[in-house]
């Protein structure tokens, strides 16, 4: 572990953290918005955990997860998109609860925290399954098929993760226009899987053969 290393993933955490956190409590006008509490809870306190155990155990991992610079343009504008997406949902949610815009009952909040949890927990063993995981599309050198575990399940369990993640993250909010604007990242994700496995095909050996074994790319017997 380099020194560099730690304090880009301590600046990017806590640039993050502040970031998510003005774009949900200005427009809400108030810091008695108890659903954004709960979510930059659940959010951030498991991130920084993950971020210290890939820090001691896997630096190089937490590296990749730490570069976000597409090469591809197709992929750039993906997520420029998305960057959008969530600024506007955020925005949206603080605003909502600003003027009571169909407001949700914080039991419901608290269940789809739940949820979320549980996505994030998805998104830790795929972590723990696949030492390749970059933030970027790429092959990497010696990079290997991976087809153990959620891999023998769907091709992309990360984006399977992110998934439900991104779509209750609204829902934590109690936000349901936060959620409709959050639906956009569908398509996105559709995108970029297609933009991923024409990259994996080329470059990666393999990677035909194991789209034959494994015929779902994010959703069990749906796609």
């Amino acid at each position: 572990m380099s020194a560099k290393l730690f304090f880009q993933a301590i600046g990017k955490f806590t640039a993050g953290l502040l970031i998510v956190a003005l774009l949900l409590f200005l427009p809400a006008g108030s810091l008695s918005y108890a659903q954004a509490w709960l979510f930059l809870g659940i959010l951030f306190i498991p991130m920084f955990g993950a971020g210290i155990v890939m820090m001691i155990k896997n630096p190089e991992l937490l590296k990749k997860r730490l570069n976000a610079k597409e090469t591809e343009s197709d992929q750039k504008t993906v997520i420029l998109l998305s960057a959008v997406m969530f600024t506007a949902a955020f925005i949206v949610a603080g605003l909502n609860y600003r003027f009571g815009w169909l407001v949700m009952p914080m039991w419901l909040c608290v269940v789809f925290a739940v949820v979320f949890l549980s996505a994030y927990l998805l998104y830790a063993e795929v972590l723990r399954e696949n030492v390749y995981l970059s933030r970027t599309i790429e092959v990497q050198e010696d990079q290997k098929i991976i087809d153990t575990g959620l891999y023998g399940v769907v091709r992309h369990p990360m984006y399977m993760s992110t998934l439900l993640l991104f779509l209750s993250m609204p829902l934590v909010l109690g936000s349901l226009f936060s959620f409709a604007i959050i639906l956009f990242y569908i398509p996105m994700i559709i995108v970029r899987i297609k933009g991923e496995e024409r990259v994996l095909e080329a470059g990666l050996p393999g990677y035909t053969e194991y789209k034959k074994r494994v015929k779902y790319r994010l959703i069990p017997f749906i796609w």
